[in-house]
């Protein structure tokens, strides 16, 4: 047993439910603009029940002496973590990539309140695996359970602004649509150059191959092996680029190892943005003059997992 244990910090996303009841006010309210339109209102409140469950167990299994605290996703920017906090996510997949950009080197567990409809790529664990995850965690040999120390990506401005991601950056312009840039790979070896007019670029870590990336390969037929999610390595991929006599397609895939870079200089008047994990609302302005630099980022995320 640790002689200080570790602040628990638990994190979860609004339900289904809870964002109603912030447009609608009431339950009620809610309930009649759902079953206006067709839909089971039952549903909503079954995800929302699943989830309040989940948190409930995972609170009871916190010995009384423990330090812990509770979050929402949407105040994660304004919440500061301790260094020995091990961080708790309790919902889908996603919450985990949503989190990982305001660790440092903390201890990130997932657990699933929904194992029947969420895949648990990410949330492992059930609720009531919690009181033996604690337990492990409060030990310095973790119980048998191992560290997964995921790989993460980061887009570096010109001025020194950066954005971290576990999954992929998306580069381009925020509307999806035509997006001018030149482009520069760069590694060990001469760097290659070229003008685009795409729906721009999707940089993919080993953990997003599995989501955007998955879905993109497929679609192009994509048959090189991708990144494992512990594997310092990460894969491009230009979306639609056009060819003209102005704009080429030659530079529409790869892979970046340690020490190479993408680099992107916009040519767009408005509306460049790069942003993480599918965080819209969090991004990096990206027009006329701005140069924004990918790598493989120092951080990883530590996900907890099972032997």
């Amino acid at each position: 047993m640790k002689t200080t244990l570790p602040r628990i910090v638990v994190i979860t996303r609004p339900t289904p439910l809870d964002m109603l009841l912030r447009r609608f006010g009431t339950q009620d309210n809610a309930k009649f603009y759902v079953e206006s339109r067709g839909q089971d209102f039952a549903r909503v409140l079954h995800i929302h029940e699943l989830q309040q469950q989940a948190v409930s167990a995972v609170l009871r299994a916190i010995p009384p002496e423990q330090r812990r605290a509770q979050v929402s996703r949407d105040d994660l920017d304004r919440f500061l973590f301790n260094r020995d906090d091990v961080v708790f996510a309790i919902g889908q997949d996603g919450l985990v990539p949503n989190v990982a950009k305001y660790l440092d080197d903390h201890t990130i567990v997932g657990f699933n309140p929904d194992p029947a409809t969420v895949g648990g790529l990410l949330c492992r664990f059930t609720p009531a695996e919690a009181p033996g995850v604690i337990a492990a965690l409060n030990t310095d040999t973790l119980g048998g359970f191992v560290l997964e120390r995921r790989t993460m990506v980061v887009a570096v401005r010109e001025d020194g602004q950066q954005l971290l991601a576990l999954n992929e950056l998306f580069i381009g312009h925020h509307t999806h649509q035509s997006a001018k840039y030149r482009v520069s790979v760069s590694g060990n070896g001469p760097g290659q150059s070229e003008r685009h007019s795409s729906s721009g670029v999707i940089v993919s870590t080993g953990t997003g191959a599995t989501g955007w990336t998955a879905s993109i390969v497929k679609q192009r037929g994509i048959v090189q092996q991708l990144p494992t999610a512990v594997e310092r390595k990460l894969t491009y991929m230009v979306r639609e680029p056009w060819p003209s006599i102005a704009t080429g397609t030659d530079i529409n895939f790869g892979f970046l190892a340690e020490g190479e870079t993408l680099t992107l200089s916009s040519e767009m008047e408005e509306g460049g943005v790069a942003f993480g994990d599918g965080i819209e609302a969090d991004f990096l302005e990206f027009n006329e003059g701005q140069t924004i630099t990918v790598r493989l980022a120092d951080r990883t995320l530590n996900l907890l997992a099972k032997p």
